[in-house]
């Protein structure tokens, strides 16, 4: 167990606002679906997707390290028997141990099973094979492709820039209060910061009106996120601390997107969210309905390490699954692809050196 990695969680814990994640309330267990949806079943293909992807990334790698997979991998849905036992468990044991990382990294030679899949043992039979591992990875997936995203977000923010130089241009030409007609002339738009801070003034004449809302809302389009990014929900935060604190187990965050993988650690993400000044910058908090409104932190992965630079698409194809009732869920699956780690940086995050890897 790695006691100094528990202290420094501890203490970074403490910087964390509480109205991001408040660490002094109790975890409510949440409440058990009745039925599940294509789209969940889909979400849920692909992040099996994601994880097979790196655990055999990770495994092909010729050294002395390992992936072993950790995480709950039931295939029961809601609506099936036995889903709200298994649901049931499943809370107890966010309570008991907190969440698992999906893989678990550990040397060769401190991982003597035969079988690199540990996620069917129950907590009594695990507890002391976790306890040796040196990393835990929490493996998300995203359906975009990141080169296209940056180049879309690329040219949105230069034609938004553009659209707000015209106005300026504008209203340095008309008769404004002092107030403005300091803020037209100190405006430098490589530095969006003299951008926002746009008067409060108000215009009188009406056409001018108009232009100054056009202006306000460009400029507070801006102010959106335009990154793609680790999405690490507010409740996970706690359980993901509560299975740190069980094991000492430095966690990191994967996500795996369809042309790169990018990781964060853990410890990373409680440091970008607990100062103040990151907001709006490096993370955003949303609740949406993607997310069920739940208070999800969406932390720019070019806060972290750049894993793969390259992932061969996979291919995919069309299942359904039958319910009791006989209702059909259909959905998609992925199989194959392929994700060309980048070793020295994987080696970096988790705290060794390519050497220290090596080892037969």
């Amino acid at each position: 167990m790695n006691k100094k990695y528990i202290q420094e969680i501890e203490e970074l814990i403490k910087d964390v606002p509480s109205d991001i994640v408040n660490f002094a309330l109790r975890r409510r267990m949440g409440n058990v679906p009745t039925q599940a949806f294509s789209e969940f079943l889909t979400n849920r293909e692909q992040g099996d997707w994601a994880e097979d992807l790196i655990f055999k990334a990770i495994n092909e790698i010729d050294n002395g390290i390992i992936a072993v997979r950790y995480g709950k991998s039931d295939q029961i849905v809601a609506g099936e028997p036995g889903f709200k036992e298994c649901y049931e468990r499943y809370q107890d044991e966010l309570d008991q141990i907190g969440k698992r990382p999906d893989l678990l990294i550990f040397k060769k030679e401190d991982f003597n099973l035969p079988n690199l899949d540990i996620s069917h043992l129950d907590d009594r039979e695990s507890n002391n094979i976790v306890l040796k591992a040196i990393a835990g990875l929490e493996i998300r997936s995203s359906s975009f492709l990141v080169n296209k995203y940056n180049e879309f977000s690329m040219k949105r923010r230069n034609e938004i820039i553009n659209q707000i130089k015209e106005i300026i241009d504008l209203l340095r030409s008309q008769d404004l209060p002092r107030e403005w007609r300091i803020w037209l002339f100190n405006i430098d738009i490589n530095n969006e910061n003299t951008l926002f801070t746009i008067p409060q003034t108000p215009i009188k004449v009406e056409s001018i009106k108009v232009t100054v809302k056009e202006l306000r809302a460009l400029i507070n389009s801006l102010r959106k996120r335009d990154f793609l990014s680790f999405t690490p929900k507010a409740e996970d935060i706690y359980v993901i601390y509560k299975w740190v604190k069980t094991f000492g187990v430095p966690h990191y965050y994967v996500q795996v997107f369809f042309d790169r993988v990018y990781a964060i650690p853990f410890k990373s993400i409680l440091e970008i969210i607990s100062d103040s000044s990151n907001e709006g910058k490096k993370f955003f908090v949303e609740r949406n309905a993607k997310n069920q409104f739940k208070t999800t932190i969406h932390i720019d992965v070019n806060q972290g390490f750049l894993l793969a630079e390259k992932v061969e698409f996979p291919d995919h194809r069309s299942e359904y699954k039958e319910l009791g009732r006989g209702r059909l869920l259909f959905y998609v699956t992925f199989i194959g692809g392929k994700a060309y780690l980048d070793v020295e940086k994987f080696y970096e995050m988790i705290g060794l050196s390519s050497m220290e890897g090596d080892i037969k």
